[in-house]
């Protein structure tokens, strides 16, 4: 609870040893206040969490020896080298002489620090400040790996790079990450949960996910000429329309119905070209939408 609002409403999930789990929803939806309580950060007002058997309000310290945390704003110590930073969350974790050395030589290997690994954090780029906070959350090898939207704001190149270092890291932990790029859950998950309004509304392998029947179908259509969204929402048939770019639309109807004709009609009516028309397949990102769209934020 924040004051009279309620976060996170009475939710119940389990994860298993191993898998890796996209944790889905619209921004409030009460994903980063689900990491804070599972990593000890913020404490529940009511339920119970238990991480590895233990419960988050009366074994905080036990939880956090097995669980690596990396918030959406990445908690850097700007002004340390990458070295000096990760011996001083090392010692957080109670490491020390050699063991503490050859733990942060083997995470600037894995998290490929190498080429940057004597430059102060506040010389690195974002791409390199991730890595940096993967490293720290690492450094105590923990079981779980608990990640709130670890790729935002990267660069293509550098979200390949992550993709990567997330899979690599995932071959003996248990991973949870949130994020809104569906590519990366598509890319990495094992399962995925969707989160509104505080409450589940979705919870399935992400193939299954994939193959669920969705109670809509979307077209994408391109006009040539300037057309208003009010226009197109007069198209029979049509539910819903979302403008993607300048006369550029998404068009939504039930399934099993053909929009298509009833869009030349509206071409021909209004005296339009239409540059493209295709069918949008029952991608997750459609899956998210016509999740979230039947519980509104």
């Amino acid at each position: 609870m924040y004051g009279s609002q309620c976060a996170v409403n009475n939710i119940s999930l389990t994860l298993r040893e191993g898998e890796i789990v996209g944790f889905l929803g619209p921004n409030g939806a009460g994903k980063s206040t689900t990491m804070k309580i599972t990593t000890c950060f913020l404490p529940p007002t009511s339920g119970e969490v238990k991480v590895g058997g233990f419960d988050v309000t009366q074994h905080p310290i036990a939880v956090k020896r097995i669980t690596g945390y990396l918030p959406e704003h990445n908690p850097l110590y700007l002004d340390l080298y990458i070295h000096e930073y990760l011996r001083f969350i090392g010692r957080l974790y109670g490491m020390s002489g050699l063991r503490l050395r050859k733990r942060v030589d083997e995470m600037i290997a894995l998290c490929g620090l190498e080429r940057e690994q004597n430059k102060r954090i506040e010389a690195l780029s974002k791409g390199y400040r991730q890595r940096v906070g993967l490293a720290q959350a690492l450094i105590h090898d923990p079981k779980i790996l608990i990640l709130d939207e670890p790729t935002s704001g990267l660069d293509p190149n550098q979200l390949v790079e992550i993709r990567k270092l997330i899979k690599d890291i995932s071959r003996n932990k248990t991973v949870i990450f949130s994020t809104h790029i569906m590519q990366e859950v598509q890319a990495l998950c094992d399962r995925v949960i969707v989160i509104n309004r505080g409450e589940i509304v979705a919870d399935n392998a992400l193939s299954t996910l994939l193959g669920s029947a969705v109670q809509t179908i979307s077209i994408i259509v391109e006009f040539e000429g300037d057309v208003q969204v009010a226009e197109i929402q007069q198209i029979k048939g049509v539910t819903e329309v979302t403008k993607l770019k300048p006369n550029t639309f998404r068009l939504t109807a039930p399934t099993g119905t053909d929009l298509r004709p009833e869009v030349f009609r509206f071409a021909a009516d209004h005296h339009l070209s239409m540059v493209g028309l295709k069918l949008e397949e029952n991608s997750l990102e459609e899956i998210f939408r016509s999740l979230t769209h039947q519980h509104p934020v």
